[in-house]
């Protein structure tokens, strides 16, 4: 993949997806900005992203803070004076019925993992408009296109992610910016290694290529949509699910 003299910011990337795809940033000559909201797990990335030979500098923020955000981004570019890549992939979960979920849990959750894409993109494009020049990718998950039973907010958080990529990606593509989203599947990641194993071996079942998903699958497909080759690949939710869901 090429990538020319580029910085990439990535939120949610102190472990999880989100550190994978720092790594992988890294390891193709990126410039990475490492964000999350616990700064000790930040430190921990950068410190391995610089050990690994990479470039690498870390900022705490919350992407639900429009002036954390904003502080975020004059930090960026007072630091690498210029951005040129950002990953959407902050995200949590408050599992529920629907008929049990609450008010917060809803808020909660639309606010991490839809809101904030908002908030972070409204705050840093225009560092890439500067340039005529820039990647945007959104994390959405499998579950924004099929539903899941206890995830309703999660579902509407991710659906809706995918219906602000195809906005935005016609309103900034004439500022020279693609916007894309990723959709994961079943990925073994902290979150599912908690899960009882008789629900993941079902969940492992029902994938046909016969595995569950690592981060790294994940970090290959969101380096290849912010790679300099993508520049008329935009608007497209590019699935990552081993065929588990065809939409």
């Amino acid at each position: 993949m090429i990538f020319n003299n580029r910085v990439a910011v990535v939120t949610g990337s102190a472990k999880g997806l989100g550190a994978a795809m720092v790594q992988r940033f890294a390891q193709e000559g990126v410039k990475v900005v490492v964000v999350d909201f616990d700064f000790e797990k930040v430190n921990v990335v950068v410190e391995q992203i610089i050990s690994n030979g990479g470039e690498a500098i870390g900022f705490k923020c919350d992407v639900t803070n429009r002036e954390d955000v904003k502080a975020l981004g004059e930090k960026v570019i007072e630091h690498y004076g210029r951005l040129d890549i950002l990953v959407n992939n902050a995200g949590i979960t408050r599992d529920s019925s629907f008929k049990k979920m609450t008010d917060e849990q809803w808020d909660a959750v639309l606010n991490v993992d839809l809101k904030s894409i908002f908030i972070v993109t409204q705050e840093l494009y225009k560092y890439m408009e500067a340039n005529n020049y820039g990647r945007i990718i959104n994390i959405s998950s499998v579950i924004g296109l099929s539903g899941n039973f206890g995830q309703s907010n999660y579902s509407a958080a991710k659906a809706g992610v995918i219906g602000l990529t195809k906005t935005l990606a016609i309103e900034l593509g004439k500022k020279g910016i693609t916007v894309n989203a990723v959709a994961p599947g079943f990925i073994n990641t902290d979150m599912t290694k908690v899960m009882p194993e008789n629900v993941k071996d079902k969940m492992v079942a029902s994938i046909p290529v016969g595995r569950a998903g690592e981060p790294n699958d994940i970090a290959s497909a969101v380096a290849f949509l912010a790679s300099e080759e993508t520049g008329f690949i935009s608007g497209v939710t590019l699935s990552v699910n081993g065929a588990m869901y065809l939409a």
